[in-house]
């Protein structure tokens, strides 16, 4: 985990879930659209998503969301996706009886989700906003 220096706005509260029964790439596709959201429109965009992905990421917001609000005592308004991965997990291998005696190999993946939110404070940078930092703007005052 990186560590907080000076140019950090604010605490990162991460929240991980492991072996999700789905493939990487399905779950890269939703989290792609969510990547630098606020915590409250990257929920409306996975409440409105029709993939099957966005149940499990969902809950894992909510719950980086939850612990933000009971381990540090933040606002759940103020919290920003500032940095998520999809790894590849283990692949479980079943077989498919088929005709004549054989048998199909059936690959089942799976895969880590890690979502880390951060508060924004406006106080720390104030020209730099939500949408500014979802480009990947920053600017500094000289």
């Amino acid at each position: 985990m990186e560590s907080m220096g000076n140019n950090s706005p604010g605490p990162e509260i991460r929240a991980l879930a492991r072996n999700i029964r789905m493939s990487a790439h399905k779950a890269r596709k939703v989290i792609n659209q969510i990547r630098g959201c606020s915590y409250g429109q990257a929920l409306m965009i996975l409440e409105l998503m029709p993939y099957g992905a966005c149940y499990p990421i969902s809950q894992l917001i909510h719950s980086a969301a939850a612990n933000a609000n009971h381990n540090m005592g933040l606002n759940k308004a103020n919290l920003l996706v500032s940095r998520v991965e999809v790894n590849e997990g283990a692949v479980f291998k079943r077989v498919q009886p088929r005709a004549q005696g054989r048998g199909y190999p059936i690959q089942k993946p799976t895969c880590h989700i890690t979502i880390v939110l951060e508060e924004i404070s406006r106080s720390n940078d104030p020209i730099m906003s939500i949408e500014s930092r979802k480009r990947g703007y920053v600017w500094r005052r000289k």
